[in-house]
């Protein structure tokens, strides 16, 4: 039997994990720099941020902006109008992705795709996230009520306009589920702000 080139077992390593690998993950993974530098240059292996790798071959994944996040910021977590986009209450078209970060953390260098991000304290960052699987790659995003929560309190930075939007959309959707936007509401101190719009939404 032929003995695989260096270069087709570090395709064999890129399948196994999904097609998208990090520089460090990579070398973590036995493949040397100069084999993903060969596969780059041999078209094999595209660059999709600094640092992040994907294999050509592979079919392109849902939600490709994400996959830097959960590469590069494993701490970050997908919010407000990326998260709006994605449980599908928004009519907007995020330009950046939009990231959640924990209070003390440093702002993350990545060239692509172009990202806005948001301090939260632990309790605001650790609560209502929900793992969304794009192929092997695991990427936080938050859930759909504490989403709206969390634009009402960044309300002043993406638009009221937006937020009210949202809250219109999800009465709209068929798995509502308001007593958990409330129990959100009171536990992030924005219950005054939201039950006054959400009477005037279902009233209407």
């Amino acid at each position: 039997m032929k003995k695989k080139t260096k270069l087709e077992i570090a395709i064999q390593i890129f399948q196994k994990a999904g097609g998208i690998l990090t520089m460090s993950e990579a070398l973590r993974l036995k493949i040397h720099r100069r084999e993903l530098y060969a596969l780059r240059d041999k078209g094999c292996l595209e660059v999709i941020s600094r640092g992040l790798y994907k294999l050509k071959k592979m079919k392109e994944p849902s939600l490709p902006d994400y996959i830097p996040v959960a590469k590069k910021i494993p701490n970050g977590v997908i919010c407000l109008i990326s998260a709006l986009s994605f449980h599908e209450i928004t009519t907007q078209i995020p330009h950046f992705v939009y990231v959640a970060l924990p209070k003390d953390a440093h702002k993350p260098v990545i060239s692509y795709p172009p990202m806005r991000f948001f301090w939260y304290s632990e309790k605001l960052l650790t609560t209502g996230v929900y793992v969304h699987k794009i192929g092997c790659i695991t990427v936080k995003i938050f859930d759909i009520e504490k989403t709206l929560i969390d634009c009402i309190k960044f309300r002043n930075k993406i638009g009221m306009d937006i937020v009210l939007e949202a809250l219109k959309m999800y009465w709209q959707k068929k798995n509502t589920n308001l007593e958990k936007l409330m129990e959100y509401a009171k536990l992030f101190r924005v219950e005054k702000t939201l039950k006054p719009i959400m009477e005037t939404i279902i009233s209407g």
